[in-house]
């Protein structure tokens, strides 16, 4: 998927990745036999260390093995799944290159996805896992992969406990690109100075239909004040500065068919 919207190509309609955060050792025992008989492909994104630890809640180097082998795609998820906005360039880097080190020694492998753990980033590290190889990085924030967003923050619909219901599945099938220009702030970093965050974005071609209906909502308060600045530049205003942790800012737009436009941008706090 990431390669054919890098080439340009087109997808059909409704193609979906599916990922998973951890090694947990369901994803080994109750995931994977699904998807194999489903003839579902998927990738997996590994923390190294609970692993070496021999946790018992999580598989084993044996079981990454056989996924890899089996064409299940390992994806890199840091050494210690730490939070990295909150940790020093310094840190960041021995978790690249000690999780690395680790896929390699083990599966004889380098991964080129990266997911951020939490799916907290910021624009500085951003560009570090964009410099050191990786073909894709993605976060924790609903929304639709389009070449607007670049490749080193991109969105993913979470299925969990709290969001997992067919419903939300439909819902998110479904869901279509907001293509989007000069997405603001450029770091989803918030600092004393910028909280909270002026999110702010310009809808390009294809340009959907019926701009007045877009919404925006913010986790912290609930819905937020949005600003049509012309024809297709809007800001979403939230009065509240975000809370220290994550926080997320929705943007939607009901579509054609009952589908939804969809645009999410995740936040950290300090």
């Amino acid at each position: 998927i990431v390669a054919r919207i890098a080439s340009g190509e087109m997808l059909p309609d409704r193609t979906v990745g599916i990922t998973i955060d951890d090694a947990y050792r369901s994803v080994f025992f109750v995931a994977w036999p699904r998807f194999r008989a489903a003839d579902l492909p998927f990738t997996v994104f590994i923390s190294t260390t609970p692993l070496d630890q021999g946790l018992s809640n999580y598989m084993s180097w044996d079981q990454v093995r056989v996924l890899a082998a089996s064409g299940v795609t390992i994806g890199h998820h840091t050494v210690t799944h730490l939070h990295m906005a909150a940790a020093t360039f310094d840190r960041n880097r021995l978790e690249i290159e000690g999780a690395f080190q680790r896929y390699e020694k083990e599966l004889n492998l380098r991964p080129t996805l990266f997911a951020y753990p939490y799916g907290e980033t910021s624009k500085a590290l951003s560009e570090f896992i964009e410099l050191v190889g990786f073909k894709a990085a993605f976060g924790q924030h609903s929304g639709v992969l389009h070449k607007s967003l670049g490749f080193f923050y991109l969105p993913r619909f979470a299925m969990n406990e709290a969001f997992g219901g067919m419903d939300r599945f439909r819902l998110a099938v479904n869901a279509l690109a907001m293509p989007v220009a000069d997405l603001t702030p450029a770091d989803p970093l918030v600092t004393d100075k910028n909280n909270p965050p002026a999110m702010g974005f310009t809808l390009t071609d294809p340009k959907p239909k019926g701009l007045d209906r877009i919404a925006c909502f913010a986790s912290s308060e609930g819905r937020a004040h949005l600003e049509n600045l012309g024809d297709v530049r809007f800001e979403v205003r939230v009065t509240k500065p975000f809370p220290k942790g994550r926080s997320r800012i929705n943007c939607t737009l009901p579509g054609p068919d009952g589908r939804w436009y969809w645009l999410g941008r995740q936040f950290f706090v300090k």
